[in-house]
C-alpha cells in the first residue's frame, strides 16, 4: 500500500508539474492543434471523409475588432469581470433546469478555453473536474486578452474549421481583419454547435439570433483588457 501510494503521490506530482509547465509556455507560444482537432480527425478517417484540419493561427490584432465583442455579447457577457466562473449564470441555469426543464450551458469563455486547447468534448464529472482546474490556471497565468486570443484561434467554428481565420477565408471570402460588425455577429451565433449551425448558409432563426448579438454588441466594451 504504501508503495502504491508513493506512485499516485508521483503521478500527481507530475501532472501538476506538467499542466503548469503546459499553461505557462502557452501563454506566449500559439496554439498548434487541439485534441479536438485530432479526435474529428479520426472521425472523419472512420467514415471515409477527408482527414482536413482548417487552422491559422492569427494575433488578436490581427482580427477585427467586432469578433471579441460578438463572442463577449452571445457567450459570456461577464467575461470582463468574472475570474473564470460565472456563477450567477450558472444558478439561471438551474433554476430554468428546474423550473422550465431547459438546459441551458452557463461556461464561461474560460472555460471553453480550457476544455478545447488541454481536454476533450465529453460531460463526464471527471472532465469537468480538470476543466474547472484549467480555468483557474489560465486565469491566474494568462490575461483576459491571450485567453480571447486563444479561445478565438482554437475553437471550433464550422466542419474541420478552426479559429478565426480560417472561418473568414472559407465562408466569408477575407481575413479575419476583413470580417464586418454583422459577420462577427454571424460567426458567434454558431458557437453553441457550428456543426448544426453554419455561417455559411445561415437559416432564418440564425440570421435572427445575430441580430439579437449585434444590439447586445453596442453595450459590450473591451478596450482595456485586464
Amino acid at each position: 500500500m504504501r508503495r502504491i501510494f508513493h506512485i499516485f503521490k508521483l503521478i500527481v506530482l507530475v501532472f501538476l508539474v506538467s499542466s503548469v509547465l503546459a499553461v505557462l509556455v502557452l501563454r506566449w507560444v500559439s496554439v498548434p492543434i487541439t485534441p479536438l482537432m485530432v479526435i474529428r480527425v479520426v472521425e472523419n478517417v472512420m467514415e471515409g471523409k477527408p482527414a482536413a484540419i482548417h487552422h491559422q493561427w492569427v494575433p488578436l490584432e490581427s482580427m477585427a475588432r467586432e469578433m471579441p465583442q460578438a463572442v463577449v455579447a452571445s457567450e459570456d457577457q461577464n467575461f470582463m469581470r468574472h475570474h473564470g466562473f460565472d456563477f450567477g449564470a450558472i444558478q439561471e441555469a438551474v433554476r430554468e433546469k428546474e423550473e422550465k426543464g431547459r438546459v441551458r450551458g452557463a461556461s464561461t469563455i474560460s472555460q471553453q478555453t480550457a476544455k478545447n486547447v488541454f481536454l476533450w468534448p465529453s460531460s463526464t464529472w471527471v472532465r469537468k473536474g480538470f476543466e474547472a482546474y484549467f480555468t483557474v490556471l489560465i486565469e491566474l497565468l494568462w490575461s483576459k486578452e491571450r485567453i480571447m486570443e486563444v479561445y478565438l484561434n482554437s475553437i471550433e467554428m464550422g466542419p474541420n474549421i478552426y479559429g478565426v481565420e480560417a472561418v473568414a477565408q472559407a465562408h466569408f471570402g477575407c481575413s479575419a481583419a476583413q470580417l464586418r460588425a454583422k459577420d462577427c455577429a454571424l460567426i458567434a451565433a454558431t458557437l453553441p454547435n457550428p456543426i448544426k449551425f453554419s455561417s455559411q448558409r445561415p437559416s432564418r432563426y440564425m440570421r435572427k439570433r445575430t441580430k439579437d448579438i449585434q444590439k447586445q454588441m453596442r453595450y459590450i466594451s473591451i478596450d482595456t483588457w485586464q
